[in-house]
């Protein structure tokens, strides 16, 4: 497994692990900026061999660029997942998501690539159709993203 493939499935894991952080409802992006690293901490505890440092430092940039812009990636997962709301999408499914379009709109890996990388995690993670929805609303995000919409890109 390459070393982005094993930060994403990191990020994904701790960005999971988030969802289930109770915060308040006015702070919660900043407590969430604040109890991310101790996360980060409990799933690189869980191998047996400490990744290696790049891999830890892509995943923590991957979790907290995607904590900071959280509130316009919701918006356009709404806008994307027809008929869905982000309540009712699974936590696996929302927080792969989430990462897949902050990496496309706000870095320069190709889309391919992401979209890529992100439906293999969430065959390895996610339902049998999840796949399917997350490749769908990926491709309109890097859609959104190649029409110049997105804010500039940050790396």
């Amino acid at each position: 497994m390459g070393l982005r493939r094993k930060s994403r499935e990191i990020a994904f894991k701790v960005l999971y692990s988030l969802e289930y952080t109770e915060t308040d409802e006015l702070l919660g992006h900043l407590e969430l900026l604040e109890y991310y690293p101790e996360k980060l901490k409990e799933v690189l505890d869980t191998y047996d061999r400490q990744p290696d440092v790049r891999v830890s430092e892509f995943a923590e940039h991957l979790i907290r660029h995607t904590i900071i812009h959280e509130e316009e990636i919701d918006r356009l997962i709404e806008q994307y997942s027809k008929n869905w709301s982000l309540d009712r999408l699974a936590v696996t499914d929302k927080s792969l998501l989430r990462m897949g379009i902050y990496e496309i709109l706000f870095t320069e890996t190709p889309a391919a690539i992401i979209m890529d990388e992100v439906i293999e995690i969430a065959k390895r993670f996610c339902s049998e159709s999840s796949s399917k929805f997350i490749n769908g609303v990926l491709n309109a995000a890097a859609n959104y993203g190649d029409t110049g919409k997105g804010e500039s890109k940050e790396d």
